[in-house]
């Protein structure tokens, strides 16, 4: 059976006041026990969240709370195709940094565990089970990172390195959150609505066993959203949202070349380019099978 406009219309809605609280509740003892430690409390830290919850597009079922522990007293950085270090001025008067990556990543986890007890060292980040105070809490501690234009000009990111593989991780959740909300303010708050369907339509499908590209992730959902043309949200219905923002996406990845610079939604990263687990092909799959559940039942 199709899926009805009052269903998606009650998709479009957040999390309940009371997932809310507990999300707040892993925030701020977060950043309790960071501040009770020794060490990190006299460092340049900025706690803070991202991911679903700060960006405000999570549904009931994203049931963890990512929050980042940044460090601002190391920087990594990426330069310019055909450029050197000693191009740029700033990199060459900055000393290299003693307090390392790795460094911060073992006394943050040392902090939680003095918090929390069982804290789940995993390959990006340090994982906390919740409880029926605290919803799961994803800690990732990151250290910037600077993205340097040819002018000596730079957009300031985040990084962080896999355990396992020790590879570098370049996110810009900050530019991430203020784009989505200045599209959410151009479409009539309608963006961050319409993500939340496209992710409950993905955890609907799962949960009737319905086939789903499984490399589509709710990061991704969003980033797709955010590269649909403001005049879809304008539309009548959420019926007709819904499915003029699935016929722009799928029309869009039939090749790599339609959809060759579509970026995240901080406008930083493309996101086709690179080592990514998801294709455009994978893309355009997921489409044509969220239709025909959504549309044909």
């Amino acid at each position: 059976m199709a899926i009805s406009e009052d269903q998606l219309s009650n998709w479009t809605n957040p999390p309940s006041d009371t997932e809310d609280e507990r999300a707040e509740n892993a925030i701020a003892m977060v950043k309790d026990a960071i501040n009770s430690d020794d060490k990190l409390k006299y460092l340049d830290l900025d706690i803070f969240c991202q991911g679903s919850y700060a960006n405000n597009t999570n549904v009931r079922l994203d049931s963890d709370v990512d929050v980042n522990v940044l460090y601002n007293g190391t920087y990594y950085w990426e330069l310019p195709p055909n450029t050197t270090k000693e191009m740029f001025p700033s990199l060459m008067k900055d000393s290299p940094a003693s307090y390392s990556f790795w460094n911060l990543k073992n006394d943050v986890e040392k902090a939680l565990r003095n918090k929390f007890g069982s804290v789940i060292r995993k390959n990006k980040c340090l994982h906390i089970s919740e409880n029926s105070y605290h919803t799961e809490i994803d800690v990732v501690p990151t250290c910037q990172h600077r993205w340097y234009r040819s002018d000596g000009s730079y957009a300031e990111g985040v990084a962080l390195f896999t355990d396992v593989e020790n590879k570098k991780v370049v996110n810009y959740p900050k530019q991430h959150i203020a784009n989505g909300i200045q599209k959410n303010l151009d479409t009539s708050k309608r963006f961050k609505k319409l993500v939340r369907i496209f992710k409950k339509t993905r955890y609907d499908m799962q949960d009737n066993r319905v086939q789903i590209n499984a490399n589509i992730s709710s990061f991704l959902l969003e980033c797709l959203v955010w590269n649909c043309p403001n005049s879809i949200f304008e539309r009548a219905s959420w019926r007709e949202r819904f499915q003029g923002a699935i016929s722009h996406i799928w029309e869009n990845t039939k090749t790599r070349e339609l959809c060759k610079e579509w970026g995240e939604v901080s406008e930083l990263l493309y996101l086709f380019h690179h080592e990514r687990k998801w294709t455009y092909a994978d893309v355009n799959e997921c489409m044509l099978q969220m239709f025909n559940y959504v549309f044909r039942g």
